[in-house]
């Protein structure tokens, strides 16, 4: 199972082809797609017409659906944040470091096209999904 990050969500319902927007509908024919609900709330806060966001959030419902952030997820994410700082790093978004965090701590390869994560990847075990 794999975790695709927004922003090659936001591509994929934009008809932007990309080597990610293929890879993610490669393994959503595959069934191998899962959803976190920080996610879907960037997704669907994206979008400007009724009719697209109900054609996502219906498309979107039929994925197994995961919470990413909890009281017991709070320590894990400051102490990633904060191990990251230590060597000179800041990432920008603490979405960005809850969605990190939640991949590593359940061992979901994240499929990504925003930079933010490669931080996560080379310095805190993060699994990235390989395009194909």
């Amino acid at each position: 199972m794999i975790l695709a990050d927004s922003s090659v969500w936001i591509d994929y319902f934009n008809g932007i082809a990309t080597v990610h927007t293929d890879t993610l509908d490669m393994k959503l024919d595959d069934g191998e797609v899962v959803m976190g609900d920080l996610i879907l709330l960037e997704i669907l806060q994206g979008f400007r017409s009724n009719r697209d966001y109900n054609r996502a959030r219906t498309t979107l419902a039929v994925l197994d659906q995961y919470e990413m952030f909890g009281l017991d997820m709070v320590v894990k994410c400051a102490d990633n944040y904060r191990g990251l700082r230590k060597k000179g790093i800041t990432i920008r978004k603490t979405v960005d470091v809850i969605i990190a965090t939640f991949c590593i701590e359940n061992k979901f390869p994240l499929l990504y096209s925003d930079r933010d994560f490669t931080p996560f990847v080379e310095n805190m075990g993060l699994k990235i999904l390989k395009e194909t």
